[in-house]
């Protein structure tokens, strides 16, 4: 029962963890190239192969029942970490850029 009990835990922290990376990757796609370099955050391309490199790693991780099971605890850890990064750090850099949001006006508008 706790053999089980792990193996199930395991599976969601795997999943749980894909989620996170395929986010990132996601999200470095959708941002345009001019945003990271004005953030100063590296390049579009660099987070695109981190976060793909990481997705992938993630990906082969899953367990089994869903995956192909190709990795350990500490593939899963390694491919998370360039996800944290990106959306922990890089993400709110890169998003205040362009996308058409609009300050209010200041004052009292008379």
């Amino acid at each position: 029962m706790i053999a089980s009990l792990q193996v199930l835990l395991f599976l969601a922290l795997a999943l749980l963890f894909f989620v996170l990376e395929a986010w990132a990757l996601i999200d470095a796609v959708r941002r345009p190239p001019a945003a990271f370099t004005y953030a100063g955050k590296r390049t579009k391309n660099l987070w695109l192969v981190v976060t793909g490199l990481g997705a992938a790693l993630g990906f082969l991780a899953i367990p089994p029942p869903l995956g192909l099971g190709f990795g350990s605890l500490f593939m899963m850890f390694g491919a998370v970490v360039p996800a944290g990064i990106y959306l922990g750090d890089v993400r709110p850099a890169v998003r205040g850029y362009g996308g058409g949001r609009r300050r209010p006006p200041q004052g009292g508008g008379w």
